[in-house]
């Protein structure tokens, strides 16, 4: 990746580079997620104080419009005050019991009410969740290979973190240090939306396929919907030859739509995952995950069954209350909101590209969507990769430098919530030209 082009001026935040100066001496890059420190567009990370509706104020007083939202989960916008108000309650009760709680039940009761799952399991991270659902898939089909795809990310699960090895459908390798060779052995990484690939490892291997996992729509490479009928032929090759589909909704689970992108062309085209995971949303803005899926494989589950998987704190009643009230008050007119404020900001970046004359895609799931700057659409990982960074780089900072904040990186979803009101979205669309032509800059 280059570095960052001298004339882009990343802006200066003395507080927070203060911050930042002192968690890199006590932490690995002086952050806990490595998105968060900037390296994709260089300059210093804003520490953020606190938020509240669709703004977050940073360390120094400096306010921006939130375009991240928390990596999705802030579907309401921050501190809405039902949710802060069940919370708060909550809190009051007591903050973790190890032992059953009514919050937990309820919330079960909701997702599977609004998703294809029969029954559901509570964690504490979609990673944690990922993971328990491929070991689940393995002791329910006593197999061990699993197929993923390249550009979706489903957590640091050491057997996920894998790249394709060197044939469309041999074994992967290693995708980071750290992950053994023989954790990756008995995984296959697959281009994404290649049918002729699926098909192909399918023929090779099926006996031995326990699952595929797919983003659902996948959005860690940037927004790229899956191409028609793509889910559908993984439902029926998985039911063909006798693994499970597991459907990774992390992101996209409750923030697409109301029942995810399960709810965009699963009832359309007729599949159903084995398994789906959730997160993000459903905690309501808490370190809550969980992964549901057909009533006789959730029973592989301990105590019912022979596959251990526990957790401590999985079920907490505080997360629990917080994506419990977030569902409840998710209406349908909730996302209308969202998916109208989404076409005005989409729109408005496309006239503000179009005007400075820099190519780009605009590709969407639901409320989701995401900006790659290049000529053609986006289907797959090696296309997604090849986007202007340098030129992003230079959008971003433009963008925060005016008080928006983007994803630092230009991989990465933009997700707007109930509360990015008129006020919010004419900051946002009175920032594009400027941002823009300091994309368009940076190409001459």
């Amino acid at each position: 990746m280059p570095d960052i082009d001298s004339s882009i001026d990343t802006g200066s935040a003395p507080a927070s580079e203060a911050l930042f100066a002192r968690a890199q001496a006590v932490t690995p890059g002086g952050v806990n997620s490595p998105v968060r420190a900037f390296n994709a567009v260089g300059g210093t990370p804003r520490f953020i104080a606190s938020a509240e509706g669709a703004w977050l104020t940073d360390v120094d007083g400096n306010r921006y419009v939130d375009l991240i939202c928390s990596w999705g989960p802030m579907l309401l916008g921050h501190r809405h005050p039902e949710v802060e108000a069940a919370v708060t309650a909550a809190i009051q009760r007591g903050t973790s019991y190890g032992t059953p709680t009514t919050p937990e039940v309820e919330l079960a009761e909701e997702i599977v009410g609004r998703t294809p799952v029969d029954e559901v399991r509570f964690v504490s991270s979609g990673t944690e969740a990922t993971m328990s659902a491929i070991r689940l898939a393995r002791g329910f089909t006593g197999r061990d290979v699993i197929i993923k795809f390249a550009g979706c990310y489903h957590g640091h699960v050491d057997s996920l973190l894998a790249s394709a090895g060197s044939g469309l459908v041999t074994f992967a390798v290693p995708g980071t240090p750290g992950v053994p060779a023989s954790s990756t052995e008995l995984t296959l990484v697959l281009p994404y939306n290649d049918t002729t690939a699926l098909e192909a490892a399918f023929a090779e291997h099926g006996p031995r396929i326990a699952a595929v996992i797919t983003e659902a729509g996948p959005g860690n490479m940037g927004v790229v919907p899956p191409a028609p009928g793509f889910n559908q032929l993984i439902s029926t090759l998985c039911a063909k030859h006798g693994a499970l589909f597991i459907s990774d909704e992390v992101m996209t689970g409750f923030r697409a739509t109301r029942d995810g992108h399960w709810g965009l062309d699963g009832k359309v085209e007729g599949w159903r995952p084995d398994l789906i995971t959730f997160g993000k949303v459903m905690g309501g803005g808490f370190p809550a995950a969980a992964f549901g899926g057909r009533a006789d494989v959730m029973r592989t589950l301990s105590p019912v069954g022979p596959v251990y998987q526990a957790g401590t704190l999985s079920g907490n009643p505080v997360a629990t209350t917080a994506g419990l009230t977030t569902l409840r008050l998710a209406t349908e007119e909730v996302y209308g909101h969202i998916a109208r404020a989404a076409d005005v900001v989409k729109q408005a970046a496309s006239g503000a590209l179009d005007a400075a004359g820099v190519a780009h895609q605009v590709q969407s799931t639901g409320t989701m969507f995401s900006i790659f700057l290049t000529e053609a659409p986006v289907t797959n990982f090696d296309e997604a990769k090849t986007t202007d960074e340098t030129a992003y780089k230079a959008f971003f900072h433009s963008m925060l430098a005016d008080g928006v904040y983007l994803p630092p990186s230009a991989y990465e979803v933009w997700f707007l919530s109930a509360a990015h009101d008129d006020e919010a979205l004419d900051h946002i669309v009175n920032a594009l030209p400027k941002a823009a032509r300091a994309a368009a800059a940076v190409q001459r």
